[in-house]
Parts: structure tokens; C-alpha cells; sequence
């Protein structure tokens, strides 16, 4: 186990901020925190995908030679249009808990749901 954790110590990582941030959106009830654990969430998906597209000694596709071995750029084109869409998903998310709280005064799940559930 000690010799496969140098090597892999990004994955360990990945798993750590994946299950933190799945804790925060389960356990919390506040709508930030939730959109805070959702963001830590998605960080560890950017992670996880940038770990796998890193080959070791690898080197960027624009140099040439016959035995070099190339790192696929792809998967860190797509964190790059993933991060500007995680930015905009969370702040259209912030938008929408200020727009509940002037309409409910809160931001707790639980004091929402209450008065939805109220009797008019």
C-alpha cells in the first residue's frame, strides 16, 4: 500500500475532496453550503480528469520527434470549457438562493419547505 501512494497521491486526493463535497450537499441544509460543497464536488471531477490525462515524462503534442511520447491534451481542453461552465452554473446558482431568500427571508431547506407546506 505505501509504494502505490507516491504515485498516486492525486487520486487519494480526488476521493477526498469528492466525498467531502458530496457530505457537505447531504448533510447540510443551508443553500451556500450546499453550493459550496457542490463546488468542491466539481473540483474533484476537474482533478480526477487532469490526473488521467497526464502521462509521466510525457510532453506537450506540438514537439516533434520520432520515440517522444505525447500527453493527451484533450482532457485539460475540456476542464478548461468545464471550469468556465462550473463558473457560471454557480453563479447562476447564487442568483437563484438570493432570489429565494428575499422571497422566503431564509436560506435554510428546512424553514423553506416549511413554509411552502403551510397552510395558506
Amino acid at each position: 500500500m505505501s509504494s502505490l501512494l507516491p504515485g498516486l497521491y492525486n487520486y487519494w486526493i480526488v476521493i477526498f475532496l469528492m466525498m467531502t463535497g458530496l457530505y457537505i450537499v447531504i448533510s447540510r441544509r443551508n443553500l451556500i453550503k450546499k453550493m459550496v460543497g457542490l463546488s468542491i464536488f466539481q473540483t474533484s471531477v476537474f482533478l480526477l480528469y487532469i490526473s488521467m490525462g497526464k502521462i509521466t515524462g510525457g510532453t506537450a503534442p506540438i514537439v516533434a520527434g520520432p520515440d517522444t511520447v505525447y500527453s493527451n491534451a484533450l482532457p485539460h481542453v475540456l476542464i478548461l470549457t468545464a471550469i468556465v461552465v462550473g463558473i457560471a452554473t454557480t453563479a447562476l446558482g447564487m442568483a437563484i438562493i438570493v432570489r429565494i431568500h428575499e422571497a422566503y427571508g431564509t436560506i435554510e431547506e428546512d424553514e423553506i419547505l416549511a413554509q411552502d407546506l403551510r397552510p395558506q
